[in-house]
């Protein structure tokens, strides 16, 4: 919940306060540590159409491009979603200017964004239009995202590359095979000790005990 008073320990949940119909939050989870800055929407979302300004002044002239939010991410204050494609700036052009008498060629989209579920999005970083994080994933503080981020992957620095995998591939392939973050609220809630932890064994053991007793009681 945003409150005036700004502390590191206050977060603004998006599912609560994002209004724009272009960004897309999976369940209610996922927030904003809006600690020294506006809100998720006023400082961190860039270049996006949608909101009440923009929807006010003009039709857009080509196809938005959309932001999509996982479940159970963390922003940290600060972070930069940027969108918008090209923002009208051709690089392939003698003048990057974007004049208004050939401003609707002067776009380019580059696809939508997607932050995959359980991704930690760390303080100042900025993530370039059109790139895809994965499940799980981690941007350093004040990383640059220009390309796409494999699951469970922690990537840091200007451009950004992969630093380390947060697990070894088995168990990477072991955790998206789950889809924990596609479970019901209920079985999430009681197998959450166990995704709160590093046994992927375990973990998966309980998940099949859970699936077997709910079927037995139906």
């Amino acid at each position: 919940m945003i409150t005036n008073h700004k502390h590191w320990s206050i977060v603004e949940y998006l599912h609560e306060t994002v209004t724009n119909p272009n960004i897309h939050i999976k369940g209610n989870t996922s927030y904003y540590s809006a600690a020294w800055s506006g809100s998720f929407e006023e400082s961190v979302v860039r270049y996006l159409y949608g909101d009440a300004y923009s929807s006010s002044q003009w039709e857009p002239a080509w196809p938005i491009d959309q932001l999509y939010i996982g479940s159970h991410v963390c922003i940290a204050a600060e972070a930069v979603i940027l969108m918008g494609g090209n923002n009208t700036h051709r690089t392939d052009w003698f003048s990057l200017y974007p004049f208004m008498e050939t401003i609707v060629a002067s776009y380019q989209g580059k696809g939508d964004t997607v932050i995959g579920d359980g991704a930690w999005i760390g303080m100042r970083a900025m993530i370039m239009p059109g790139i895809t994080i994965g499940e799980g994933a981690v941007i350093a503080s004040g990383a640059v995202v220009i390309k796409d981020v494999a699951p469970y992957t922690l990537v840091a620095g200007n451009p950004a590359k992969p630093i380390k995998t947060r697990f070894d591939e088995a168990t990477i392939t072991r955790l998206r095979q789950l889809c924990i973050y596609d479970w019901e609220e209920a079985k999430f809630k009681a197998l959450q000790p166990y995704i709160s932890a590093d046994n992927i064994d375990l973990l998966e053991e309980q998940s099949h005990l859970y699936d077997q007793t709910s079927a037995s009681s139906k």
